[in-house]
């Protein structure tokens, strides 16, 4: 029996969208025909490999191959049998049965069962800043490994000064239509494979794929005030679309390390100030660390451990630009492991009077 896309990829039918990615990157590598000199086989499983990714990493197009069997509206789709196909029914073909009565509509199915332009993929990438960084903001240079338009023939899949014909098997359409009865049983053409166009003279450096995988660097523009995990989309800079389509984004998460002084609370900076035990009993001030320097901050009297204590617009900023956030000090009172004999003394006198 006929693989189905899963099995092409090697997942369940149920694969997460990341799995389906995962697979389809170690077939491709592994099956590439630059990695696969003049092995006609190892071609094959590539563009097999590069379809069953094309349908599978579209969400509709996963359910239209789900429910029929083809990710194109026919119903069937095992490969390499006919389908009935209503997307293509040319009433031209009825011409024969009818006496030409529809004659005059002949054509009007023509290219509808060619393959459409296909968006291409998304691809994430983690971009690791230091907290430092994530508060002022930096240009990271982030490198990515992603299916471009092939630089030799720029998408073409025909060897530079070519270009793809019109497949003479299907004068371009893509299938091959039987007339039965009402309907037109069509398939793929075998000739080009769907695509309406043949490659007489594949481009020697993707072998007629039209792409390439390679690495790309960008410089992405982090702003400040930036937290662990946010995502920044830079459009257009994903997976290279299929026949014409537009490319993917590419999706950057950061990753923030944490901080030895601050704890982050949304645009906030926590950080514990040690304070002795007669500031925080009789007030005082203390010097408090901030992004922007040291900050001599004025303990009340009284003041327990664990008090938190605001300091205005001296927190991380605002990615909306609307200012900052504030430090926050956390009171945490110190309590000498030594003494010496006068503050003993005192110490002594303070316990009698609490009795």
């Amino acid at each position: 029996m006929a693989k189905t896309l899963y099995e092409t990829l090697g997942v369940p039918k149920n694969a997460s969208q990341d799995e389906i990615k995962k697979a389809y990157r170690k077939l491709a590598r592994k099956h590439h025909p630059d990695a696969n000199q003049g092995d006609k086989a190892a071609e094959e499983r590539f563009k097999e490999v590069q379809h069953a990714y094309d349908v599978l990493s579209d969400p509709e197009k996963r359910k239209q191959y789900d429910t029929f069997g083809s990710a194109n509206g026919r119903v069937g789709g095992a490969p390499g049998g006919p389908n009935v196909d209503f997307t293509t029914f040319d009433l031209g073909d009825l011409g024969d049965l009818f006496g030409g009565l529809f004659a005059g509509r002949a054509g009007a199915g023509r290219g509808a069962g060619r393959p459409q332009p296909q968006r291409g993929a998304d691809i994430e990438a983690e971009v690791h800043l230091s907290f430092e960084d994530s508060l002022r903001g930096v240009d990271a240079k982030v490198p990515v490994e992603l299916t471009t338009a092939c630089s030799e023939c720029a998408g073409t899949g025909a060897r530079p000064g070519t270009a793809p014909v019109i497949c003479p098997e299907c004068n371009g359409r893509g299938v091959k239509a039987e007339s039965q009865g009402l309907f037109a049983l069509s398939q793929p053409c075998p000739r080009c494979r769907g695509n309406g166009t043949v490659i007489e003279k594949p481009c020697p450096k993707c072998k007629g794929s039209g792409r390439e995988r390679r690495i790309k660097t960008y410089t992405v523009k982090i702003k400040p005030g930036v937290k662990d995990g946010t995502r920044i989309r830079l459009k257009g800079k994903g997976e290279a679309g299929a026949r014409g389509g537009q490319a993917g984004d590419l999706i950057v998460v950061t990753r923030v390390a944490e901080s030895p002084v601050y704890e982050r609370r949304g645009d906030d900076l926590v950080v514990a100030v040690p304070v002795s035990y007669p500031t925080a009993t009789l007030g005082g001030k203390v010097d408090v660390p901030t992004p922007e320097g040291t900050v001599s901050l004025k303990i009340p009297s009284g003041s327990e451990d664990g008090k938190l204590l605001r300091i205005k617009g001296r927190g991380a900023p605002k990615l909306n630009g609307s200012g900052k956030g504030d430090v926050l000090a956390r009171v945490r009172i110190e309590v000498p492991k030594r003494v010496n004999k006068k503050e003993r003394e005192l110490l002594e006198e303070l316990r009698k009077g609490e009795s």
